[in-house]
């Protein structure tokens, strides 16, 4: 996994995303899900190409399930687009990566 994604927890959620100053994108996803692995290296390269303008991060819901449940998850992978901690976009499935660049620059503008 790349060094640019984080991995966040219902623990440590509050304070890596909702406190975050500007645009974070969270993958939510789990081991078993087939287009969550097919999403993975979308997100590291999304990573990589936004360094320092937005905060990537990964959780995954089987292990921290309080949170999904709270922006009403029902279907992975989902990435959640937050800008100041509020939810700016919700995207599910997985899409191309010009869908998840199109979304992130939005928040940029």
């Amino acid at each position: 996994m790349s060094d640019n994604v984080l991995q966040v927890s219902d623990d440590n959620f509050e304070a890596e995303i909702l406190k975050n100053e500007g645009p974070a994108l969270v993958d939510f996803w789990a081991s078993w899900c087939g287009p969550c692995r097919a999403i993975a290296p979308v997100v590291e390269e999304l990573a990589e190409q936004y360094a320092g303008k937005v905060k990537v991060a990964k959780m995954n819901v089987d292990e921290s399930p309080k949170t999904p449940g709270q922006y009403g998850i029902r279907a992975i992978p989902t990435l959640i687009l937050f800008k100041d901690g509020k939810v700016a976009d919700q995207i599910t499935g997985a899409v191309s990566k010009s869908h998840l660049e199109a979304a992130i620059n939005k928040q940029l503008d």
